[in-house]
């Protein structure tokens, strides 16, 4: 592993949740990164949010997120996230990040 920062590497083998620039929400276990803060995440899953419906949960697996597409990185408190009822959520997607 290289310099991706100490705080990346605290939360290897950590559930996290990353937001890319173009608004999607990607949720998984980090396995690794790189120094240019490409990540790789497994058993991962894009959140879908809409105001019509629950949240939707499309299956990725194994995923790479290029380090120039990520926005956030935050890690995943695991009791909280699985007391949430996603069906119940309704929220606007969120807008790509424009530079």
């Amino acid at each position: 592993m290289a310099s991706g920062g100490p705080a990346l590497e605290s939360l290897v083998d950590q559930i996290i949740s990353v937001i890319t620039n173009d608004g999607r929400n990607i949720v998984g276990t980090l396995r690794g990164f790189d120094q240019a803060t490409n990540i790789i995440l497994d058993e991962s899953h894009e959140r879908v949010y809409s105001t019509k419906e629950g949240v939707q949960q499309l299956v990725l697996g194994l995923y790479i997120i290029r380090g120039d597409n990520i926005s956030v990185v935050g890690e995943v408190d695991e009791d909280l996230d699985a007391r949430l009822d996603l069906s119940l959520l309704r929220a606007h997607p969120l807008k790509p990040v424009i530079h």
